[in-house]
């Protein structure tokens, strides 16, 4: 598997619209910012009610984002980078588990413009 530089990348698998937590993820959130287990889960998740929730019960909360619509709550949206990195999801940890969906549009993209700097934008602005 490839190794990826997520330093210029939108944020595009904060994206995603559901974001699996694990109960242990939460906790891990609860200490970085030092508080309670309950009171984590009301700030920072959801109930994952979709049909496929075998990743997680719950599912993290999300916030505005002018490039994707919604993104993780924790994504700095004028930095475009996550600010609980190390307390991050394990999901977050994995991934990718296969291939970067924004690597593969940039890769492509690069190719295509034949720029191998080029970092390619996934919205307008």
């Amino acid at each position: 598997m490839p190794s990826y530089d997520c330093s210029k990348c939108p944020g595009y698998c904060c994206s995603y619209h559901i974001i699996p937590v694990t109960k242990r993820d939460l906790a891990r959130l609860a200490k970085h910012f030092g508080l309670s287990l309950a009171k984590a889960k009301a700030k920072f998740v959801v109930k994952n009610d979709e049909e496929d929730n075998k990743d997680g019960e719950y599912k993290m909360r999300r916030k505005a984002d002018e490039y994707f619509g919604r993104i993780c709550r924790f994504f700095d949206t004028e930095e475009r980078r996550c600010t609980v990195y190390k307390a991050r999801p394990h999901i977050c940890r994995a991934y990718p588990t296969g291939r970067c969906g924004y690597y593969d549009f940039l890769k492509n993209e690069r190719e295509t413009q034949d720029d191998p700097e080029l970092v390619a934008l996934t919205w307008n602005k």
